[in-house]
C-alpha cells in the first residue's frame, strides 16, 4: 500500500521542487523556465508531496491580499500521477489557507485537469485563455466569508 504525505517547506530548504517543476513544465509541457520560476517562489508557502518516501509533487500558494490567495504551480511527477497525490496537495493548500483566514481562493487550472479542482469545490469563471501555450481556466473557490 503507498502512502501519501503532504508537507509545508520553505522554498531555500528543498531544492527537488525546483527539480520537480523543470522535469514537469519544461520538458513535459515546453514552458519556458522564466514563466516558471518567477522570482515570488521566496514569498510563497510551499507544499512538497510525497509518495511513500519519494517527492513526487509540489505546489505552491501565494496570497494576493488579506482575502485572497492563489494556488499555484502544482506539478506530479509522471510516474507518480494517477495516485490522487494532485488532490492531496490541494486539499493540504486549501486547510493552508483556511486556517489564514483568507476568504477566497483561486487558481489558474490547466482545462484538462479541471475536474479534480471542481471536485475540491472550485468553480471555472469565464472562458478558456492559454497561459504559456496551454489551454487554461480561472476557477475560484470562496472558503469562508
Amino acid at each position: 500500500m503507498t502512502e501519501i504525505t503532504v508537507k509545508v517547506v520553505e522554498w531555500e530548504q528543498y531544492p527537488v521542487i525546483e527539480i520537480i517543476r523543470r522535469r514537469v513544465f519544461q520538458d513535459e509541457q515546453n514552458v519556458q523556465a522564466q514563466l516558471d520560476i518567477d522570482g515570488k517562489d521566496k514569498f510563497c508557502p510551499q507544499l512538497i508531496a510525497y509518495l511513500d518516501n519519494a517527492v513526487v509533487g509540489t505546489a505552491r500558494i501565494r496570497y494576493l491580499d488579506r482575502k485572497t490567495a492563489k494556488i499555484e504551480r502544482l506539478a506530479v511527477l509522471s510516474y507518480a500521477r494517477g495516485n490522487g497525490i494532485g488532490k492531496r496537495l490541494m486539499q493540504k493548500a486549501l486547510e493552508v489557507i483556511a486556517s489564514e483566514n483568507i476568504a477566497e481562493v483561486y487558481i489558474n487550472a490547466q482545462e484538462y485537469i479541471k475536474g479534480l479542482h471542481q471536485q475540491l469545490g472550485f468553480e471555472q469563471v469565464g472562458e478558456a485563455f492559454l497561459e504559456a501555450g496551454i489551454p487554461h481556466v480561472k476557477m475560484v473557490k470562496i472558503v469562508s466569508s
